[in-house]
């Protein structure tokens, strides 16, 4: 094997790897003394069909082979040699030329590929005890816990159907209904059996209201507009009529707030209920407090760094968001003419996002790296169980699908790895405390759609081309950097009718 250094430009590596014939000679060779053994043909015993007529049926699939595991290792190899960090999978090219790849495949001919690809930068990383960072506490106060109460008394509602109730605010009706446009059903507009409590607004504006007053066995025609910025575009904006069936009528039941509702959620008293619901929000506090220091953190860092990022890395990264993007619009039924920027402002916002998750990406991944940080097989197997548990039912697909999927389970093992990071930054960085209100810690940060997402990483995993960089280069990517990343809401949460869009 000969490598040739062809280009060498900033991140970007070109090399020219030739195999010589005599090599690919000898590999064939081995190759088909391994498929003798193996082969069996009619009118020959196994084993012991001919060498040349192996060779006569099937010496260019075999070389095929060859050529392909030759450019697998050969291409490992030349990068092992040159000591290269390739940022992604690199590109081969080969020769366009018929001829010449007929004399490779007749075992005439020295194989000649080209190999291109980035390599990852040099990161040298800022001294982390002098990041400032500062954890936000807030005390849960005793007013906090009694409304926590009452929302568990909510949710413990009970409801008992009367023949001659008058639906009022939070009675409980059970309806059907056909929604018509201009005299004409559409889809999403007709739904049975369902359920909606007066006065919690599951439905479109003036639904609900419509059939205030109503008893068990009447129908109704319920007259609604539909919101101009409604996402099924098929109806936004439109007047609709429902013809709306009321099958039954069912008062709340609140459970009395003491010893023995308490018994009913697993606790020993009302007072236990009580300490236990402090317990669980100071819980939450602390998360968000975690979550809202992460972020500082990466904001942090990601100031503090600035090298020359692998164009193909941010490319990829970049096309990524953007198609998710186009995806939740279409999804509404809308454009990017509805996005409300020009398209080259988005993608330039866009862009800027990609360059944030892959700087971060490859600065926790070096940080990761120096410290010899790693994700134990054991927190693996929590970390697929516990997103096992989160489909009921379906645990066995899901642990099916990590065990055929690797990228699946390097997107399951990023998560830890950054937290990991993150702790360690922390443990230098020494956070100072800082007292606040409850209000305040749970207010997102500024320009921060959703302080609480969850921030993980997106592994660029070198293990799909064996070069042998086991240890992750990093690409450790914050999917959700809250002060960008996803700059345009576009959710909505409508219904038809009872049809949930």
């Amino acid at each position: 094997m000969q490598v040739t250094e062809t280009s060498s430009s900033g991140l970007k590596r070109e090399l020219k790897v030739v195999v010589g014939q005599s090599e690919l000679s000898e590999r064939f060779t081995s190759r088909i003394d391994e498929v003798q053994g193996q082969i069996q043909l009619k009118g020959f015993r196994k084993g012991k069909v001919p060498i040349a007529h192996i060779k006569k049926l099937y010496g260019r699939s075999v070389m095929a082979e060859v050529v392909q595991q030759a450019v697998e290792e050969t291409s490992r190899k030349a990068v092992q040699d040159r000591n290269e960090r390739p940022a992604h999978q690199p590109n081969i090219d080969f020769t366009e030329d018929k001829e010449e790849i007929e004399r490779v495949l007749a075992g005439q001919g020295d194989l000649a590929y080209t190999m291109s690809f980035e390599i990852l930068p040099n990161i040298l990383v800022t001294d982390l005890s002098q990041l400032k960072l500062e954890r936000e506490v807030a005390d849960v106060a005793d007013e906090a816990v009694e409304k926590a109460v009452a929302d568990l008394v909510e949710r413990s509602i009970k409801y008992e159907a009367e023949a001659e109730r008058a639906a009022g605010k939070g009675d409980r009706l059970t309806i059907g209904f056909v929604g018509r446009i201009d005299g004409v059903e559409f889809e999403g507009g007709k739904g049975e059996d369902v359920q909606l409590v007066v006065g919690e607004g599951q439905f479109i504006p003036g639904f609900v209201e419509g059939l205030e007053g109503a008893k068990a066995a009447e129908e109704r025609i319920v007259k609604v507009k539909f919101p101009d910025d409604y996402p099924g575009k098929e109806v936004a904006g439109k007047d609709a009529e429902f013809t709306v069936g009321v099958k039954e009528v069912a008062k709340p039941v609140r459970p009395e707030v003491d010893d023995e509702f308490a018994k009913t959620l697993g606790a020993q008293s009302l007072d236990n209920l009580k300490e236990l619901v402090r317990g669980r929000i100071a819980g939450e506090y602390a998360s968000v407090a975690r979550a809202k220091l992460k972020r500082q953190a990466l904001d942090a860092l990601d100031k503090a760094h600035d090298f020359v990022l692998p164009e193909t890395l941010v490319s990829g990264e970049f096309d990524g968001i953007w198609r998710r993007f186009v995806q939740s619009l279409e999804g509404e039924g809308k454009t990017i003419a509805d996005a409300g920027k020009p398209e080259d402002e988005l993608k330039a916002e866009y862009r800027k996002i990609a360059e944030r998750r892959v700087r971060l990406g490859l600065v926790i991944g070096e940080i990761g790296d120096k410290q010899k940080l790693q994700v134990s097989q054991d927190e693996l197997k929590r970390a697929l169980i516990e997103q096992a548990r989160r489909y009921p039912g379906q645990e066995r697909f899901v642990y099916e699908y990590y065990e055929k999927n690797p990228a699946a389970l390097v997107e399951l093992r990023a998560p830890i790895f950054e937290d990991k990071v993150i702790d360690h930054i922390l443990e230098l960085a020494k956070p100072a405390e800082k007292k606040v209100t409850a209000e305040a810690l749970l207010k997102p940060m500024a320009g921060d759609e959703d302080a609480l997402a969850h921030v993980h990483h997106h592994g660029h995993d070198h293990h799909h081309h064996d070069h042998d960089h086991s240890h992750d280069h990093g690409h450790h990517h914050d999917h959700h950097h809250h002060d960008h990343d996803h700059p345009h809401d576009h959710g909505h949460d409508h219904q038809h009718g009872g049809d949930k869009r």
